[in-house]
């Protein structure tokens, strides 16, 4: 018997140790976690849509080229997906959605913003393309809502800015 027990804790262990050393491949991710993931090659993965031959259209996570620095391997947990007010079923990811006040004010909430880097990175990033400095876009929130989508429509370049935002170097 206990020849037996030895070759069956040599089968579990390399089980383990196989999973432990699997890779995070967008494709292989299921729609209830691929939004707010990134691959092991650290490119993020993104929900589309694509329609089959009979016509349905079926949701698929592909890989986008957008590469996360220092951050890989990494699936969003649900705690930060509700605290940032994000949505997993979002096909792909536009800058417009931070001119939904909702989304803006928990994206800037210290339960966001403070504990799920990945989200914030994402929308810094999606805010930088617009040319507006994602803190302070956060600080004009607080300060003033309904500036924020005055803020943001203006890409931070306008002369003059609105007064009460914050200079670049301001925290989230």
């Amino acid at each position: 018997m206990v020849s037996l027990k030895y070759p069956f804790f040599l089968f579990l262990s390399s089980l383990f140790l196989h999973a432990s050393l699997a890779e995070i491949v967008c494709e292989d991710l299921p729609k209830g976690v691929c939004a707010f993931s990134i691959a092991s090659s650290g490119k993020r993965c993104l929900l589309e849509t694509a329609v089959e031959k009979d016509g349905n259209v079926e949701y698929q996570c592909r890989t986008s080229e957008v590469v996360v620095e220092r951050m890989a391997e990494y699936i969003e947990t649900d705690e930060c997906v509700r605290a940032c007010g994000v949505d997993r079923n979002s096909i792909g990811i536009s800058s417009d959605s931070l001119l939904e006040p909702q989304l803006t004010a928990k994206l800037c909430a210290p339960a966001c913003s403070q504990n799920c880097p990945n989200i914030v990175d994402l929308y810094f990033n999606l805010a930088a393309g617009e040319g507006v400095f994602l803190p302070d876009l956060c600080n004009a929130q607080r300060t003033n809502p309904r500036r924020t989508m005055v803020e943001l429509l203006s890409s931070g370049a306008a002369p003059g800015q609105p007064v009460g935002l914050a200079p670049a170097s301001a925290p989230l």
